[in-house]
């Protein structure tokens, strides 16, 4: 559960509290995790563990302690937000970015944190050293580099395929994308049908702003499992028929059909003990999520 728990949370904070001034209350937390079966010994843990992460810092007010993202975390929920877009099809420029790596054994720790944190940005394993992306990913790679000190120890190169086999080629080698539009076909046939048994239930006005809450926030931890999987590629790139964009499709419309029910049952919990003056004055509910990745999973 404790994984778990940590995860809804990072959710919760990208899809809510991250508009309402980046701060709750601890008590409210744990009310809002109770909707989902989340007990208050199971959050405090959780959220324990995202403090020795680096993820969130407390605060005291009074009595009370209050919980806020660090900025690590408002980084890597920023990220995330510009990363929904690379599920959108978009043209290809038919470049390679290629990264070629080579770490000594006694830094496999650092190699081991490269390697995940090349697949979260989009880029695929040709081969156990070398890595590549037809996206443009330097900017991103420049900030890894940095971050794991490794600069003299890789390589970069931008590229073109001069080989007589067909770009997809390398695709197939660096990416699994059948088990990909698996996944995404999986989602389809579990949302599809909530969505319309939803729809119709709401129209009837026999779903509580609470159960909203609830669907959405499970939607969009759903959903966002893709930011782990899903490379991103152009659509010169893809299969004929990818699933990746009727998945989209469904989780924007099941996300609008719940966003302002969801909303309101936020802003009665948040309210009562937090300072809603702090809620974004451009914030739309009906707005995509920050879907935030993080590193319990």
């Amino acid at each position: 559960m404790g994984a778990n728990t940590q995860s809804m949370i990072f959710t919760i904070y990208g899809d809510y509290i991250r508009h309402y001034g980046n701060k709750i209350w601890i008590g409210s937390l744990i009310r809002l995790l109770k909707e989902f079966g989340h007990n208050e010994q199971g959050v405090r843990v959780a959220v324990s563990r995202m403090v020795k992460q680096g993820w969130l810092q407390s605060e005291r007010q009074g009595t009370k302690s209050y919980y806020f993202l660090t900025p690590q975390g408002v980084e890597r929920i920023d990220e995330a937000a510009k990363r929904i877009f690379k599920f959108e099809q978009h043209e290809w420029d038919g470049k390679w970015r290629i990264l070629m790596y080579k770490i000594p054994e006694d830094q496999r720790q650092i190699r081991d944190g490269l390697r995940k944190e090349l697949l979260w940005s989009g880029f695929g394993s040709f081969s156990n050293s070398c890595w590549i992306s037809p996206n443009n990913l330097e900017k991103e790679l420049e900030t890894l580099i940095k971050k794991y000190g490794i600069h003299d120890y890789v390589d970069f190169f931008e590229a073109i395929y001069k080989s007589p086999k067909e770009n997809h080629t390398l695709v197939e080698k660096s990416w699994p994308l059948e088990e990909i539009e698996e996944k995404y076909e999986s989602f389809i046939s579990t949302y599809s049908r909530q969505f319309i048994v939803h729809q119709s239930v709401i129209a009837r006005g026999e779903m509580t702003d609470a159960e909203c809450f609830v669907e959405r926030t499970k939607l969009v931890h759903e959903y966002r499992k893709f930011l782990f999987v899903d490379p991103g590629l152009p659509r010169e790139l893809l299969p004929s028929k990818w699933s990746g964009s009727h998945a989209m499709l469904l989780f924007s419309q099941y996300y609008k059909l719940l966003a302002e029910p969801a909303s309101r049952f936020f802003e009665a919990v948040f309210e009562q003990d937090n300072d809603l003056r702090r809620k974004e004055k451009t914030y739309d509910a009906n707005d995509h999520p920050l879907i935030i990745k993080d590193s319990s999973e």
